[in-house]
């Protein structure tokens, strides 16, 4: 039997990457898609390392992303994206991914579905003898996000038809520099439960361990690593070899889901949502002066190496409410009054979460990078 095979991309966003594809080059019924996205990523794959396809073994490079032309007013393009298991075959649409947000505005303008007023003739002389005196034009990309509904806007520059990838931005946990992406994130709160506070309740207790949960982007839960005994610095490769951690933090994830209002069982709450971090000072004479916050998160049960881009939001806007797991943790004397410094595994993130008067959550804002990595034909069996 031959291969199948669609058109595809595949772009770096942030500290994750992920195939593209367009709807219209996808079945029209999206219960046939779960099969493609788990042939193409290689899973499920035993032993974790999806050899057979596109994915690179953890969770944040086995990801799916469609984008296509908008259904929302209020928006250029639609976006959905799909967390695809590594060991097992799940695919996961509840959740967005924050990180891959970043290299949608990109796509969107290099498979020409968001139009710039440039041409750009692929293949042909046009493309190869271009204009090299043109300047870069900034553009803002309108994203509408199916999974969450929530709209987020995507600024970067623009240079003969494609979006420019090199720069001098560069962010923790990817070598080098690129073009600096800025995301805003537009009435982030309520993503799958209405709420920013989806408990009514700033702090919880699940197994007797205090945690804020919030729906920022994502939904999230926040405890503190002293309340669990760790030291709040634990790398990745410590919290997986840890004999009780992992089990301890899916056991309050799974209860904090079902408070708020994800599922009505623990055994039902998804995979990808909510996130779970921890959440720590960072200790004098550390590394104090470069961060706000230590934070160590843990995505489709992986600990990341980074930081999930929607958790970063949602721990900006809980830094911001008195009496948080969060806030507690944070350094009273900011290391940028812009926002908050996160400190994550491979270095530091800051994000910003602006309040109006009446303490609703106006936006959140992030800066990233991307670039388009293949564009072509995936085939999977």
């Amino acid at each position: 039997m031959r291969q199948h095979r669609l058109p595809a991309s595949y772009y770096r966003g942030g500290t994750s990457r992920a195939v593209f594809f367009q709807p219209k080059d996808l079945p029209a019924d999206r219960s046939q898609w779960a099969p493609i996205f788990l042939g193409v990523l290689g899973s499920p794959d035993p032993w974790g390392r999806q050899l057979d396809g596109m994915g690179g073994g953890i969770s944040s490079l086995s990801k799916i992303c469609v984008v296509g032309p908008s259904t929302h007013p209020d928006a250029d393009v639609d976006y959905t994206f799909a967390a695809v298991g590594v060991k097992d075959a799940e695919v996961d649409f509840s959740s967005n991914c924050g990180n891959m947000t970043s290299a949608v505005g990109p796509f969107a303008v290099d498979a020409g579905i968001f139009a710039t007023g440039e041409t750009r003739e692929l293949g042909t002389t046009a493309e190869t003898e271009r204009d090299t005196d043109s300047k870069p034009t900034t553009m803002t990309v309108r994203i509408h996000n199916t999974n969450t509904g929530k709209i987020i806007h995507s600024t970067f520059d623009v240079q003969d038809g494609e979006a420019v990838a090199s720069g001098a931005f560069s962010i923790d946990g990817v070598s080098g520099t690129g073009a600096r992406i800025q995301l805003d994130f537009v009435n982030p709160a309520g993503s799958k439960t209405g709420k920013l506070l989806p408990t009514g309740n700033v702090v919880d207790t699940f197994d007797g361990v205090a945690a804020t949960c919030t729906d920022v982007g994502n939904p999230c839960c926040f405890v503190q690593a002293a309340s669990l005994d760790v030291d709040g610095a634990i790398s990745p490769a410590e919290m997986e070899a840890h004999p009780t951690l992992l089990a301890r933090l899916e056991s309050i994830r799974r209860q904090a889901g079902v408070k708020m209002g994800l599922a009505r069982t623990p055994a039902d709450v998804p995979g990808s949502v909510p996130k779970i971090c921890l959440v720590s000072r960072p200790e004098e004479g550390d590394s104090a002066a470069e961060m706000d916050l230590r934070v160590r998160a843990i995505s489709v049960g992986q600990p990341h190496k980074a930081v999930p881009i929607t958790v970063a939001l949602a721990c900006a806007a809980a830094s911001k409410l008195a009496g948080s797991t969060v806030r507690e943790c944070c350094s009273e004397h900011p290391v940028d009054s812009a926002g908050v410094t996160l400190g994550h595994a491979s270095g530091r993130l800051m994000v910003g979460a602006q309040y109006d008067e009446h303490g609703h959550l106006r936006s959140a804002t992030v800066f990233r990078t991307a670039r388009r990595l293949m564009e072509g034909v995936v085939y999977w069996k």
